[in-house]
């Protein structure tokens, strides 16, 4: 074990001794055995940033526990993406799979032409205008990104991606035909389309695609004089960083939008990933009021109902949600299923990524209260839409869980659950 882990050992025992608790009435607050907890100590077995916080918010540590068991960058760092002179490659599988891929026209050139399939349905720059039917293009294509949001709630990711990257690139090619006025609203659109494939590419486990079309999003966002979304790079740049291990990076991100002057939507969104990154850190004062931050400034959101809504789609209460969500990183389980399970109750019934996410993570909350039974019930109820989404990042809490849970191997309710539980998991990395 590592010199850090020995430290975090002497300063649990230290600790619980001043409070006057024996190992096994520590284990009875966090839901973990005399003996782990005894393994801990002796620095025979490595703690996990899940552990620290439970033990240093019922030693009321004040974070003192948490900084010694930080959370590990599980990926290296991404490279920053470029557009410049690309051309899109998309592959789709008769499997179902589907990729895509940038490349420069260079680097196409050297692939040979027999690599690349290219369709044409005439020169874009000597077909007509569409400023005639412009009107009718923006809303038909405004509608139909609300239908890939409402597919992208009950199916894979692998399922939409390939027709949200052919839309913005005909919304761009649109854009070029256009008048100034159509023009923008047709790249703001655009803008948004692409902000959704990053999304998606984030659920499917890409997170170099990820960076990449949100990247896309601000530039056509930009042309389309809609400045806002510039921020809101940093805001998904930190959600990204978050899921990969990286808080330092996720804070630094989610503070400049923060701190910019940003529509009150984007530095809503900032502050609440501010405050996702503070709870990982253990850090309660700052995370609650980068939530009451976030809370004030999406209060103040002027949504605009010729545009897609930015972020979360179908939670009606983001600060809320995520208040929940922050209880759990802050070693306050008990707290965060009660306040998640009141905010999935207000999630609509056909939004299951939606609910599946936070189902997830309410079951993962149950778990480490040691309320099993009731994970093990939440649990079940959302199994099948966890197959059904294939989302990554769900999946990420879903082994969370499944660890939490082996805990309790021989509890009824475990041993019932652990057969769909594993191939849920197994079914997610098949695929």
């Amino acid at each position: 074990m590592s010199e850090q882990s020995h430290d975090f050992g002497q300063e649990l025992r230290r600790r619980r001794m001043a409070a006057g608790w024996s190992l096994e009435q520590l284990g009875q607050r966090v839901h973990y055995s005399k003996s782990q907890l005894s393994k801990v100590e002796r620095g025979l077995k490595r703690p996990t940033p899940e552990l620290a916080r439970l033990c240093d918010t019922h030693l009321r540590a004040d974070g003192a526990l948490t900084e010694l068991v930080p959370v590990v960058r599980s990926r290296p760092p991404l490279i920053r993406p470029v557009h410049d002179d690309e051309v899109w490659l998309m592959q789709l599988g008769k499997d179902g799979s589907s990729s895509f891929r940038p490349v420069t026209r260079r680097g196409v050139m050297a692939a040979g032409a027999a690599s690349v399939l290219t369709v044409r349905a005439g020169d874009p720059l000597s077909q007509p205008s569409v400023e005639e039917g412009a009107e009718t293009v923006v809303d038909a294509s405004r509608l139909m990104f609300d239908q890939f949001r409402r597919l992208g709630q009950a199916s894979g990711p692998a399922g939409v991606l390939p027709p949200l990257i052919a839309q913005t690139h005909s919304l761009e090619q649109l854009a070029l035909r256009s008048g100034p006025r159509t023009r923008r609203a047709l790249l703001v659109l655009a803008s948004r389309y692409a902000e959704y494939a990053g999304w998606m590419a984030q659920e499917g486990g890409d997170d170099a695609a990820a960076l990449w079309w949100t990247e896309r999003a601000v530039q056509l966002a930009s042309a389309g004089q809609d400045t806002g979304l510039a921020m809101y790079a940093h805001v998904r740049g930190s959600l990204i960083s978050l899921y990969r291990g990286d808080v330092a990076r996720a804070v630094q991100l989610a503070t400049r939008a923060l701190e910019s002057t940003a529509p009150p939507r984007v530095r809503g969104l900032a502050a609440q990933h501010l405050a996702q990154s503070k709870a990982v850190e253990g850090d309660y004062d700052t995370c609650m009021r980068s939530l009451d931050r976030a809370r004030e400034l999406l209060a103040q959101d002027a949504a605009d109902p010729g545009r897609p809504v930015l972020g979360a789609s179908h939670v009606p209460d983001v600060a809320s949600m995520f208040t929940g969500w922050c209880l759990y990183d802050l070693g306050r389980p008990r707290q965060a299923a009660e306040a998640l399970g009141i905010e999935i109750r207000r999630i609509p019934e056909h939004a299951l990524r939606t609910r599946a996410r936070y189902g997830v993570r309410r079951a993962l909350a149950h778990a480490a209260a040691g309320d099993v039974d009731q994970a093990c019930k939440v649990a079940g109820d959302i199994l099948p839409s966890v197959r059904l989404i294939r989302s990554a990042t769900v999946c990420a809490d879903l082994r969370r869980l499944s660890h939490t849970l082996g805990r309790h191997a021989r509890h009824a309710s475990v041993r019932a659950l652990t057969p769909e539980l594993t191939s849920s998991l197994t079914f997610h990395t098949a695929t």
